[in-house]
């Protein structure tokens, strides 16, 4: 006898359907086929003890299991369950009162027949929706993570014999629901760390806002303990909330990866990545012989900080180059081209030298002549190319840190942020994938940050005097653009190319000596 159901296979953040066919015939022999991986043909052992434990009895005939399309390659161990109900349903052990077609099946057995979280719910619930499925059957931990969708059954089972009675009526096992509107808007102010709670650094501060305004990239470089860390970690805080669709993307990373956790719902919240100098290239940008996200990816709609940049392997940060700037990353393989959203904001922080102290009001720096230098090179200019705000981080003083004055809190940080990306959407509505002045392209640098003779004449001078290099010229366009829309103003004034000129340190030719 043939049995038949659905399950699926994830590549990319898109989910592909996978048909599980079971047949019992003349003869002896397990057989599974259709380009599966390790994993999913030791599903054999896991369903014939799972089968045991809630007696039922594995066929001693023939068995094959088919995996079409045979073309796509399988992995991992979520068919587990589907194959358990088809074995069941082929050898006539199973009354299926509820048809398997009319549901995809996925679920991780353990020996004893207890469900395992899977990876990768939410594309296999938006797909099983696209293609008209009845329901999602899926373990109990997995299903507030699908419950995400709605218009398809999500049914939660913790065992086998579960899903075995739901299959066979004997028990009605209730659709989860979740009003994901209502959670996610309740849920997403919510931060741990606030900029009230920052004593002094309000040029950080200030310099962070119009990051934070702009979409722009971004570099702290100051001594230890000047609080670089501790500010980057405030950013999300600051940022506009996320939208349904960007919520939705991000959680489809998430889940891929594997990073929602048990009975994980939207992501409601920027993300905030800050992985280890350590790390390396395909943690980064992601890969695999199975292609994951990556860093870059799971920093999607957030922020990626690296802290100590220098630090970083220089392959590694050159791989982000191109992600930068196209705003995704494509992986090749043999058989496949996978294809993750990056669209993040680049924070980093660095020391000024190896020890720490150049240009440090109070401790003098020790390290040798050009030394300063050789340790900005670590940094390529390319890269730099892509940063817009070089901010320089000075210690808090006592008299600060004591203080206990109140400071700005992350919430009216905020609502100018907000005022004034809701300028910028205004402005690149008729732009396709536009919509913040950090995604400017030169065409459109041109024709949107006009300024004035004593504009270009202030411009003009502060290059020649700074020695800025000419990549810093759109650069300051920009980050201008960003602070008028700060300041509610349509034209670039004087003043907004001024504090926009000051965020370029590192461009100037006599910052290292």
């Amino acid at each position: 006898m043939l049995a038949k159901t659905f399950g699926s296979a994830v590549f990319g953040v898109d989910a592909t359907l996978i048909t599980i066919e079971v047949t019992v015939a003349q003869g002896l022999g397990f057989y599974m086929v259709g380009l599966a991986d390790s994993a999913v043909k030791e599903s054999q052992q896991r369903v014939e003890a799972s089968l045991k434990y809630f007696d039922y009895k594995m066929p001693r005939q023939k068995l094959v299991v088919n995996l079409a399309p045979a073309d796509i390659r399988k992995e991992g161990s979520a068919y587990d369950l589907p194959i358990a109900l088809c074995i069941l349903n082929a050898s006539e052990q199973l009354a299926c009162e509820r048809s398997l077609e009319d549901y995809i099946i996925m679920g991780e057995l353990s020996l004893d027949g207890t469900l395992r979280p899977i990876k990768g719910v939410l594309p296999i619930a938006i797909e099983a929706r696209k293609q008209g499925f009845k329901g999602f059957i899926l373990p109990a931990e997995n299903a507030h993570e699908a419950a995400i969708v709605n218009n398809i059954d999500v049914i939660p089972v913790e065992t086998l014999s579960d899903a075995i009675v739901f299959i066979e009526g004997k028990k009605d096992i209730q659709p989860l629901l979740v009003d994901t509107r209502d959670l996610f808007f309740t849920s997403q102010n919510e931060y741990d760390a606030d900029f009230e709670h920052v004593q002094g650094q309000e040029n950080i501060k200030r310099a962070l806002e119009i990051t934070a305004a702009g979409g722009h990239n971004a570099i702290m470089i100051g001594p230890p303990g000047a609080g670089k860390t501790m500010l980057a970690k405030r950013i999300p805080g600051i940022l506009p909330p996320l939208s349904l669709p960007e919520a939705l993307e991000t959680t489809k990373i998430h889940s891929v990866a594997g990073k929602l956790g048990k009975r994980a719902t939207l992501v409601s919240r920027r993300p905030f990545r800050a992985p280890h100098h350590s790390i390396s290239d395909a943690a980064l940008v992601g890969g695999g012989s199975f292609p994951q996200p990556g860093e870059i990816s799971l920093a999607h709609n957030g922020v990626l900080f690296l802290d100590e940049l220098p630090e970083f392997k220089r392959t590694v940060l050159e791989v982000m180059r191109q992600p930068l700037e196209e705003r995704k990353v494509s992986i090749s393989r043999a058989r496949m081209t996978v294809e993750f959203p990056a669209n993040f904001m680049l924070i980093a922080s660095m020391n000024p030298c190896p020890c720490g102290y150049y240009n440090h009001p109070e401790k003098e720096c020790v390290c040798g002549p050009g030394v300063v230098q050789k340790y900005l090179n670590k940094i390529s200019g390319p890269l730099l190319d892509r940063i817009d705000l070089h901010v320089e981080v000075t210690p808090v003083s006592f008299d600060q840190i004591a203080s206990t004055r109140k400071s700005e809190s992350s919430e009216q940080i905020r609502s100018r942020v907000i005022k004034a990306r809701e300028r910028q959407s205004e402005r690149f509505k008729s732009k396709r994938e536009i919509y913040s002045n950090a995604m400017m392209t030169p065409e459109m640098v041109k024709e949107i940050c006009v300024i004035g003779e004593a504009g270009k004449a202030l411009l003009k001078k502060a290059m020649e005097r700074l020695g800025l290099s000419a990549r810093a010229y759109d650069r300051i366009l920009k980050v201008s653009r960003t602070i008028a829309d700060l300041a509610d103003s349509d034209e670039i004034r004087v003043e907004h190319l001024a504090e926009a000129i000051q965020y370029r340190s590192l461009d100037r030719e006599n910052w290292a000596g």
